[in-house]
Order: C-alpha cells, then sequence, then structure tokens
C-alpha cells in the first residue's frame, strides 16, 4: 500500500504540528519547495482529510479546568447498536478525547474539570444514570507529564 503522503508532505506536516501559523514562505524555505507548491500540498492534505482540523491548544488550568480525569467505562451490553450510541454518548461537549479500547474496559475518556463537584454532575450524566455503563473507574491526574495531539512521522526510505 503506498502513502497517501510524501516526505515533502511529511516535512509540511512536521511544520504545522508545532504551529500551525507558519508562514507559508517559512514552510516552503524549510522543506526546499516553492510557496505555491507547499500551498497546494496543504489544499490537498485537507482534501482528503491527512489535515483534519486547524484549531488551538489550549491551557487547561489558564481557562479554569485544573483537573484532568481519565475514566474506564465498562457496558453491560456491547452489540454495534448499543456501542453506537455509547460512542453518541461519549462525543459530547465536555468529553475532551474518548476511546473505544480492548481489554478490561470498553471505553476510556480524558475530561478536563474545574473541580470535583463539576465533575460529580458529568458523572451522574453520562455514567450512573447510563443503563448500559456496568462500571467505570475514575483516575485523577496528578501531572501532566506529556500532552501532544502530535502523529509521530517517520519520514519514508527511499525504494
Amino acid at each position: 500500500m503506498t502513502s497517501i503522503v510524501d516526505n515533502f508532505d511529511r516535512a509540511i506536516l512536521s511544520v504545522l504540528q508545532k504551529d500551525n501559523t507558519t508562514p507559508l514562505r517559512l514552510i516552503a524555505e524549510l522543506v526546499h519547495l516553492s510557496t505555491a507548491s507547499v500551498q497546494r500540498r496543504i489544499k490537498r492534505m485537507e482534501e482528503n482529510g491527512v489535515i483534519k482540523a486547524n484549531s488551538a491548544i489550549i491551557s487547561p488550568e489558564k481557562v479554569g479546568k485544573v483537573i484532568t480525569i481519565i475514566v474506564e467505562v465498562h457496558v453491560v451490553h456491547a452489540h454495534a447498536s448499543y456501542m453506537k450510541e455509547m460512542k453518541k454518548v461519549f462525543s459530547g461537549p465536555e468529553v475532551q478525547q474518548c476511546y473505544y479500547v480492548t481489554g478490561e474496559a470498553d471505553f476510556m475518556l480524558i475530561l478536563t474539570v474545574s473541580d470535583m463537584s463539576e465533575y460529580e454532575a458529568i458523572s451522574n450524566r453520562l455514567f450512573y444514570n447510563n443503563e448500559n455503563v456496568k462500571w467505570f473507574r475514575t483516575i485523577v491526574v496528578i501531572d501532566r507529564v506529556k500532552t501532544t495531539m502530535d502523529t509521530p512521522l517517520p519520514f519514508l526510505s527511499p525504494s
């Protein structure tokens, strides 16, 4: 299977993952392409879904979301229709990240909250009052050692 991105695309993506406001001219210099070529490649990667979004990464503490919580959720019914509904429920704005996983738990959720009262309200709504939640386990994060949304991009070997 051939990759949808080549090494020039990977170089562009590496720059954009660090700062997506980097001027096209500077990206072009860094990856040794023309500005027009960089612009075309970025547009193609957006159209192909390689670049899913351009967004700001916000410091949770600076906006009052000082507690990060990881929640393991085990469901009662794992039938496809139930799982589709659970994915919808766990995709609300209060959930920062949601993963459908293998192992003892069925879902892993990441939430950021301002205090434990906020988490209690969320857990009542998402877990306690959800008939398909068998059990859930809450893990409170002491320190965010590393958080990133960067995808590692090793360069391709020439064929």
